[in-house]
């Protein structure tokens, strides 16, 4: 089979398409022919070796996959060859989904939402997950509450917007100017162009000085030292971002506010709920850029890029 092998780490030119042998499923597991997938943040910080102490060299990164289930392993009783399927593979536990094919536990494949391709599913699956452990699971965000969530036009941004509207919040939303319009199409209350204008000034006009219940933190800096400014009391600051750099949370203290992070965990339980929202029309990812396999390098370059014009996700043609 075709894969994307990392055999040193670097800029995106350390991609290089090799023929592999196809996997083999072993028991509880499922072989999927993949046909889509997609880039995280996560996959360039994997290919440029951030994480270079959990992932032996050479390897096959990514982490989405959408494809059908070609062969089942012994034990498998949720699924049959002809599936259509849905997942994020197992993070630092094994190849990913930058090839052909792909073999996943079956408790953490789920059954793809119908009415999605396999390219909007495959932009979904990670960070629909990732929203949902954030808002749901971590920040218990609920009916009538307000929530700040940074970067709205991104790939966790704009599926963030939708989950925590069909929760039934009031939601404010971070963006530049060019992105406006789509985080309104998404779902915002209230939309910030942190260009022209202080997110908690304006956050603070909104809300009359109360604040919000949730923070929910997309783009790192110094967002978690600023979130008690715009924090109501016994808020919640939920981060997806690794921030090497110390900041003073002294704040959050005269608000009683708690601090989550968030490394998102993988289950069907999270997928089930997902596609849920996605047939009742609560949720749809928005594909805002697609290249082939044997042009991802071509897509890192583009999503590492700053301003790239880039809206909701960049997905990876795999296989027909």
């Amino acid at each position: 089979m075709k894969a994307m092998m990392l055999k040193s780490f670097g800029g995106p030119e350390v991609f290089e398409l090799h023929d592999v042998a196809k996997p083999v499923p072993g028991t509880g597991q499922v072989l999927v022919r993949v046909h889509a997938s997609s880039i995280n943040p996560l996959d360039y910080q994997v290919r440029r070796g951030d994480y270079s102490d959990l992932v032996p060299l050479p390897a096959v990164t990514g982490h989405d996959v959408s494809g059908v289930v070609e062969e089942v392993g012994p034990g498998v009783t949720a699924f049959a060859p002809g599936d259509e399927v849905w997942y994020t593979p197992q993070i630092f536990a094994g190849p990913g989904s930058y090839a052909e094919y792909h073999v996943a536990d079956q408790a953490i494949v789920g059954k793809k939402p119908a009415s999605l391709s396999h390219l909007e599913a495959a932009s979904l699956s990670l960070v629909g997950g990732t929203a949902w452990e954030a808002l749901t699971v971590r920040a218990a965000l609920k009916v009538g509450e307000s929530i700040l969530i940074h970067g709205g036009a991104g790939g966790v941004g704009h599926v963030a917007i939708q989950l925590a509207k069909a929760i039934g919040a009031r939601v404010f939303t971070t963006v530049r100017e060019a992105n406006v319009e789509f985080a309104r199409s998404m779902g915002a209350d209230v939309v910030i162009d942190y260009e022209k204008q202080d997110y908690v000034d304006a956050i603070n006009r909104e809300t009359d000085g109360r604040g919000v219940d949730v923070v929910f933190d997309t783009i790192g800096g110094n967002t978690l030292s600023r979130s008690p400014d715009v924090l109501a009391q016994l808020g919640r600051v939920v981060s997806i971002v690794d921030i090497a750099q110390p900041q003073n949370l002294i704040q959050a203290w005269g608000k009683n506010a708690s601090y989550h992070f968030v490394f998102t965990r993988q289950n069907r339980g999270k997928l089930d709920e997902l596609s849920t929202l996605v047939e009742r029309g609560q949720l749809r990812p928005h594909v805002g850029a697609v290249y082939s396999l044997a042009d991802l390098a071509l897509a890192h370059a583009r999503l590492e890029t700053p301003n790239n014009g880039i809206q909701g996700k960049v997905a990876i043609t795999v296989a027909p």
